[in-house]
């Protein structure tokens, strides 16, 4: 997808991804050609098997949801692009403090897309559904991460946990999605990085997908290991994209070496969650998460 500046990427629904082939739900993504060491920069499958797990340690940050509201002490809400649209054609307009979108009740931070027009908002931008986009306020940088989440599955949703710096352009800057799922494609997740050298626009993005057929119905573990010249996403414990920074080419190729941002959301249509049209029978839609953690390297 095509994005204008990074201050519009900040701003930019979920993040772009290359369309999976359909799988039933249910139906597990097999590991064809799957790597047994972290994959080159340069190479063309980023498919890995590797076990992931969590220190022993006490997280550097972390967010339980144990609270009776959603701590704004540690999140913000991303509305910048309501009033002119956002990236990727996508077609929520994202609520700020809105607990009909974005609340926790029982320990559990709920994340919902509806389909409806909040036209007294000054900065509606003619959206017929609504939604919440969380990200921290923290800028969270090398290390393990884990968020245990369940994720919506009607068709049209497209929900996202993923990671940007902050200023520049990108997809210069970088980008790392540490989980991203269709709803027209449920249980089928994926990883990717995206760079100035690798990414979507060009075709050349590095990532990698896996199934998991219970995506929808039951919380699972999205963990990401960043490391400063390897970086793995993967899902309960097990890595399944795995990219080595093996190449030259600097910053173009390799720009994770600053904090990121953490972002959740959950969008509506877009150029990849549209793909296949939008089930307006199927809201509300909601990814839920338990907890999201991390331990600093």
């Amino acid at each position: 997808m095509k994005r204008i500046s990074f201050t519009a990427l900040l701003l930019a629904g979920a993040c772009t991804a290359p369309s999976p082939p359909t799988v039933p739900s249910g139906t597990a993504v097999p590991a064809t050609a799957t790597a047994v060491a972290p994959a080159s920069l340069g190479a063309n499958n980023y498919r890995v098997d590797v076990p992931m797990a969590a220190p022993a340690r006490t997280p550097g940050f972390a967010d339980e949801f144990d609270g009776p509201a959603i701590d704004t002490a540690a999140w913000r809400f991303d509305t910048a692009r309501n009033k002119q649209g956002w990236a990727n054609n996508e077609l929520q307009y994202y609520a700020a403090d809105r607990a009909d979108n974005a609340r926790i009740v029982d320990g559990i931070l709920t994340i919902e897309a509806r389909h409806e027009a909040l036209k007294d908002r000054a900065d509606w931008g003619g959206q017929g559904y609504s939604s919440a986009k969380l990200v921290t306020r923290r800028s969270l940088g090398y290390g393990f991460y884990e968020i245990r989440a369940q994720l919506p599955c009607g068709r049209g949703i497209w929900p996202a946990i993923w990671m940007l710096p902050q200023g520049g352009t990108w997809p210069d800057q970088g980008e790392i999605d540490i989980m991203e799922m269709v709803g027209w494609n449920p249980g089928v997740v994926l990883g990717t990085l995206h760079t100035g050298a690798f990414n979507h626009a060009r075709g050349t993005q590095r990532g990698a997908e896996i199934g998991v057929p219970e995506a929808c119905r039951r919380m699972h573990r999205y963990q990401l290991d960043w490391q400063p010249d390897v970086i793995t996403v993967g899902v309960d414990g097990r890595g399944f994209m795995q990219v080595r920074n093996d190449q030259p080419g600097g910053a173009a190729a390799w720009p994770f070496t600053r904090p990121f941002d953490l972002i959740l959301n959950v969008a509506v249509g877009g150029d990849w969650g549209g793909q296949r049209g939008i089930d307006d029978t199927a809201f509300p839609q909601a990814m839920t998460v338990d907890y999201v953690r991390h331990w600093p390297k």
